[in-house]
Parts: structure tokens; sequence; C-alpha cells
């Protein structure tokens, strides 16, 4: 499957759906995110039952600013709506490959249960 382009009117529902959305935020004029390209559209044709999408950080400078994305290409990892990774620059294809798999493997009940825990203490400290 290609990656899709995502928008700020889609980007949030995108998200919010089931399963696995790996997120390559990028920009035209990044030689490091032309690189990463090819590889991203690799690792979606190997994982058809993942979502692969694209955020141009120059048309979407406001989501940009959202996510505090500072550098490109970073790729995120969502699941189930739940952030699970991000870090800036490309990431080889058989590092990519094994973030798909980790992230399958995960007991998401447990990850909700962590996040629950976490928010909770946060908003216990105010």
């Amino acid at each position: 499957m290609k990656p899709v382009e995502l928008h700020a009117d889609s980007f949030h529902a995108t998200v919010a759906k089931p399963g696995i959305l790996l997120v390559d935020w990028w920009a035209t004029w990044c030689g490091p995110c032309r690189a990463f390209a090819p590889i991203f559209e690799k690792a979606a044709a190997a994982h058809p039952g993942v979502v692969f999408g694209k955020v141009d950080t120059d048309a979407e400078q406001g989501l940009a600013g959202q996510f505090g994305i500072q550098s490109i290409p970073t790729l995120m990892i969502f699941r189930d709506g739940i952030l699970l990774f991000a870090q800036p620059g490309v990431v080889p294809l058989q590092a990519l490959h094994d973030l798909i798999k980790q992230a399958e493997a995960l007991d998401m009940d447990q990850v909700r249960r962590e996040v629950a825990a976490a928010n909770a203490q946060a908003g216990g400290g105010q």
C-alpha cells in the first residue's frame, strides 16, 4: 500500500483509527527526506496491514508545530491512537521492519494502563 498524504483535516482521525500508523514528517527541499522516501515506500509495500502516512511540514506548519517537529525527516509510530515512537533522522529499512514488529508485538492493554498511570501521576502533582 502506498503512503497516504496526511493533512490537518485528516491527521487526527487517521491516528485515532485502530491499528498501526507510521508517519513520515518531511519537506520537498530536505535531502535526507528524499533519501528516506524510498525506504518508507518499501516498508509500506512489505507491511500491507500497516498504514503509512506522510506529512509535508511546509504545507502543514500548524500540525508540525503541534507535534513539536524540529528536525526532518521525523518518524512517528502510533498504535490505536497512542504515540509509541518518535525519532528524527533517516531510519534504515531493516530497523523500520524491526520497529513495526515491535509495535505489532506490544500488549496494548498494558500500554493503555501505563499511559493512564503516567497521566494520573502527572495530574496528581499539580
